[in-house]
């Protein structure tokens, strides 16, 4: 009877001292989740209102990638017509011209105007848009992202 009695004890002693009790993280930028949300109403405001809310601009839902690189153009007419740019919107990077050559080939087919670029880095880049301004630049990789969706990875290389 006392061996029954010394395993139940221990039995219930072990469970009792695996028990843990969660708190909630306590911090100065958290707030209590069981208090209610104040909300606060102008007053004279109307809820009935015949303006329509302006609709909201469209943002990428991917940021767009930038990256800074000294780049050099692989044609010089291209140089000549590019020169004051320094945006340059990047649609395919590859390690082999020939493969750059050939990728621009199935862009003109879509209607881009692709130049080749070669970066620092080694890579040749391909471009098929360049500017002077960045809102310009990150304006027309929107365009591509929303127009193009295969084309979703395309970024902005800027010429150092």
């Amino acid at each position: 009877m006392r061996k029954i009695i010394v395993v139940i004890t221990a039995f219930v002693f072990v469970l009792s001292a695996c028990k843990t009790v969660k708190q909630p993280a306590q911090s100065e930028y958290t707030s209590d989740p069981t208090t209610e949300t104040k909300v606060f109403t102008v007053p004279g405001s109307s809820t009935t209102t015949d303006v329509q809310p302006e609709p909201a601009p469209i943002v990428d839902a991917k940021p767009i990638a930038v990256r800074k690189e000294q780049v050099s153009f692989t044609d010089q007419s291209e140089q000549t017509a590019n020169a004051g740019n320094t945006f340059f919107v990047i649609i395919g990077s590859f390690g082999q011209l020939d493969n750059a050559k050939n990728y621009r080939t199935t862009l003109l087919e879509e209607g881009f105007t692709p130049i080749i670029l070669h970066s620092e880095t080694g890579y040749y880049r391909v471009c098929v848009n360049s500017y002077k301004s960045e809102t310009e630049a990150r304006s027309r990789v929107s365009q591509i992202r929303q127009g193009f969706p295969k084309y979703s990875d395309v970024w902005l290389l800027i010429k150092e």
